[in-house]
């Protein structure tokens, strides 16, 4: 159940959705609606949630500043045969990368999803990318599906995941930040 709080910072008041569930962690997200979020373990006070966004008080705000700043223009989305021929040239123009290091191809899968850009199911050998991810630029559909396929190296991501991203696409960093201004072809 969510709640509805606000908070008084030293930047201000910020609003956030209070949810306590099942998690180990406090998570504290921003979704691309500048939406701000607070998941909570049960056990958890509500006022060491508050505490907690006090002290990113600095982060959100800075976050939601930089939702607010103008966005490249979204092209149409391509139907779903374009989409699908366009990852697929994406991963087998990526794969190559990850091909020497044990990784299978995996299957490819489509879905328009609200929070991200891809996600891998290792176990099951396949990806799935965001049909929205077909209005961005080849590079960050590139960057997407190279941290999808590193997944089947490293499930999580530990150091030894961010050192292969390193290794493998050096201006990572870089795509990820440009991919965070496509953040409204989520929506």
């Amino acid at each position: 159940m969510e709640e509805l709080r606000v908070v008084d910072t030293r930047e201000g008041p910020i609003s956030y959705y209070l949810v306590k569930k099942p998690v180990k962690n406090l998570n504290l997200r921003i979704d691309v609606r500048g939406r701000v979020a607070l998941s909570i373990p049960l056990r958890c006070s509500k006022e060491l949630g508050d505490e907690l966004v006090r002290k990113q008080c600095a982060w959100i705000s800075a976050a939601l500043a930089r939702q607010k700043q103008p966005h490249p223009p979204m092209p149409p989305l391509p139907s779903l045969e374009e989409c699908r021929a366009l990852f697929q040239e994406t991963l087998e123009r990526i794969y190559p990368l990850v091909e020497g290091l044990g990784v299978a191809m995996p299957a490819l899968k489509l879905r328009k999803m609200r929070s991200q850009w891809g996600n891998c199911h290792w176990r099951r050998g396949y990806i799935t990318l965001n049909t929205a991810l077909a209005r961005c630029p080849g590079e960050l559909r590139d960057y997407v599906a190279l941290h999808e396929l590193v997944h089947f190296l490293y499930h999580d991501h530990g150091p030894g995941f961010y050192a292969c991203m390193d290794c493998l696409m050096p201006d990572w960093k870089t795509r990820r930040r440009a991919l965070r201004k496509y953040g409204e072809a989520l929506i």
